[in-house]
């Protein structure tokens, strides 16, 4: 997302992440090992995600409270202001109908499994502390089969597809050459 918003003039996008719409803990659902599940389209605040959505796109000013993946750490107010583009990110963006239907463009960034897989247990053990075993178990258990499910049947409603087995650089460029077409009124 950086590496995109690097490419647009400041202040024309405003950006919005499932990330920060995940249930309580309390609320997941939970495997027949009771580890909770955090990879199904259950887990996020479908109904909170497509209110702050649609307020945003009315032109309102949206707050929410960030999600953070390691709970000792402080959780931020995120304020988010309307913007001529709004860029929306999250795995199950497709998944909800309602939510899709708000989208003008849709993306799938698309890699092997095998190099999600890589991607993830680096991430998870580097960013977020979790030791391997569990990480490994996730993506067995949880993020593989609901990846399948839930996230990889909308690869076809996308208007764009940009893989990125190795690098996603030409499809940034095409998705930042668009958005500026729609800033500029073209």
């Amino acid at each position: 997302m950086r590496e995109l918003l690097g490419r647009l003039p400041g202040g024309s996008c405003a950006v919005v992440s499932q990330d920060n719409y995940y249930r309580p803990l309390g609320e997941q659902a939970c495997d027949d090992n009771r580890k909770p599940n955090f990879d199904l389209p259950t887990a996020i605040d479908r109904g909170r995600l497509h209110c702050d959505l649609r307020n945003l796109l009315a032109g309102e000013t949206i707050c929410k409270r960030e999600y953070t993946f390691n709970q000792a750490r402080m959780r931020e107010l995120i304020v988010v202001e309307p913007a001529p583009i709004v860029i929306l990110e999250g795995l199950f963006l497709f998944h909800y109908e309602e939510i899709r239907a708000l989208c003008d463009l849709r993306v799938f960034v698309d890699a092997r499994e095998e190099v999600c897989r890589q991607r993830r247990l680096q991430r998870d053990g580097r960013e977020r502390g979790y030791p391997s075993e569990e990480v490994v178990y996730q993506w067995e258990q949880h993020v593989l089969p609901a990846y399948r499910q839930f996230v990889l049947p909308y690869r076809d409603e996308a208007h764009l597809v940009v893989t990125n087995h190795v690098s996603y650089e030409k499809g940034l460029e095409v998705v930042a050459h668009h958005v500026m077409a729609v800033i500029a009124g073209d």
